[in-house]
């Protein structure tokens, strides 16, 4: 039971914290569309639009194939 409960705190820790990185470079990269030309801003910002979840459910995806 104890490894169970175990894994489980590990596996919601490890979540969280792709989660927080997955957050982390998304901030980063809207640091940088700031920095971009007004005419590619627009562009820039649409092209990080993902959402956590739907970037992990593609992970999983890629990772079964």
């Amino acid at each position: 039971m104890k490894t169970v409960v175990l894994t489980l705190m590990l596996l919601f820790i490890a979540s969280c914290s792709n989660k927080a990185a997955y957050q982390n470079l998304q901030q980063n990269k809207r640091n940088e569309c700031m920095r971009a030309p007004a005419a590619e801003y627009d562009k820039c910002m649409q092209s990080m639009a993902q959402s956590y979840e739907e970037y992990e459910r593609q992970r999983q995806q890629a990772l079964e194939h």
